[in-house]
């Protein structure tokens, strides 16, 4: 690890101080950050929450009132706080298999729990690593059985599934804004639906659950001042690895490697304060992404004839935003060893998830016992990459270099 330079292992936005001087001259311009979305996404609703997270949570209460099924259907590769979520809405889990060398559901056993549990209510879709999940075979499934397909777009705003952006091909989707995510407020979510019907659901749901807690939206302006401060090489280190040193040394992996949450996450209000910098973010949305993608490319052609990795990387038809980009080695052992080398340069290599979504110990008393060998096989093989704006040329050329 780095003092001196250490890149951040996703592509968050750089946060500038212009913005915040844009605010308060009155130069934000017309618009909100909800209407961002619904134009951006072609949606007629989105709702800003205080978490992707709490958004997700908002979905499944809504979506209980609207039928009696109560089992929610998730990959095995996939974030803990969506199963804490299910737990918190008072719903059962069903965990799915992946593909073994992509983040697609194994959609022969998507089918077979689909067809032989009538109690689904509902399908997480996960658009992992910006990359579009195979939205047309899910999409068969749930219509025969009248299931809910709810997006998981914390990492891919901005790409595109067959021309159509995710989070408007589903019947719920739900983004993050979190610090890290790409565009930024620190810490929120979005809630979109297509469907001008289930508007009306959402919004009495949001304000039947959400409240204003002014201590902690002002704890969040503050925090959103120390994001600007502190995600940039010179000083990232002391927010990311001194943290991730401090829980390693209590030999605690899962709060080392920021995996480690518990279902009482915050439901508050987001201020307009914090809205309005989304919106002023919003405009440079395009332009971050693009530079997510180029980053890609440059990966693509400096990793391409090392033999014993595999890039997870989206159809020729499919458009990824790539926040990161990630890696499969052939072995475990070869995983092991350039994540150990690499961690120690500073230049923004990490792992998704520590685990199958099975194999997390604190989780084991609400994911029922279920195997999932093609997960646990990515788990023990990737590496992510970042594509973060702050990675130079010769910082790809020395991360290729390594790895061959």
């Amino acid at each position: 690890m780095s003092l001196l330079r250490e890149i951040p292992p996703t592509a968050g936005f750089p946060f500038y101080a212009g913005d915040i001087l844009s605010l308060f001259s009155g130069q934000a311009g017309k618009g909100s950050l909800e209407e961002d979305f619904q134009s951006y996404l072609g949606v007629p609703f989105a709702r800003v929450t205080y978490s992707g997270t709490a958004a997700f949570y908002f979905i499944l209460e809504a979506i209980k009132t609207l039928s009696p099924k109560r089992t929610i259907i998730i990959p095995a590769f996939i974030c803990p706080l969506i199963p804490l979520a299910i737990k918190r809405a008072g719903l059962k889990i069903l965990v799915c298999d992946i593909q073994k060398d992509n983040f697609n559901f194994d959609s022969r056993q998507l089918r077979e729990l689909c067809l032989s549990n009538p109690d689904i209510l509902a399908i997480v879709a996960v658009h992992l690593g910006g990359i579009p999940v195979d939205f047309d075979s899910m999409q068969e499934i749930t219509r025969e059985n009248k299931i809910f397909i709810i997006e998981d777009c914390a990492q891919s705003l901005g790409a595109m599934y067959k021309n159509k952006k995710t989070g408007a091909l589903g019947d719920f989707s739900f983004f993050s804004l979190c610090r890290g995510k790409g565009l930024t407020i620190y810490e929120g979510g979005v809630i979109v639906t297509g469907e001008t019907a289930f508007a009306p659901l959402i919004e009495k749901t949001i304000q039947r659950l959400s409240h204003k807690d002014p201590l902690s939206e002002g704890l969040k302006i503050l925090e959103l001042f120390g994001y600007w401060l502190f995600y940039r090489p010179r000083l990232f280190w002391f927010v990311f690895n001194a943290p991730r040193l401090f829980w390693s040394w209590r030999r605690q992996p899962e709060r080392a490697a920021g995996e480690y949450y518990t279902p009482d996450f915050p439901l508050h209000a987001v201020s307009e304060f914090r809205k309005r910098i989304g919106h002023l973010t919003f405009t440079r949305l395009d332009q971050e992404i693009n530079k997510q993608r180029q980053r890609v490319s440059e990966y693509l052609k400096l990793l391409e004839d090392i033999p014993g990795i595999h890039l997870i990387t989206a159809p020729a038809e499919n458009y990824a935003s790539y926040p990161y980009l990630t890696l499969l080695f052939d072995h475990p052992s070869q995983k092991n060893k350039a994540a150990q080398i690499l961690a120690k340069t500073g230049l923004g290599v990490s792992i998704i998830y520590l685990a199958a979504i099975n194999d997390y110990a604190y989780l084991k008393d609400i994911i029922p016992p279920q195997d999932a060998p093609n997960a646990r096989y990515l788990a023990q093989r990737h590496i992510s990459l970042s594509t973060s704006t702050f990675l130079t040329k010769a910082d790809l050329d020395r991360i290729a270099k390594i790895l061959s």
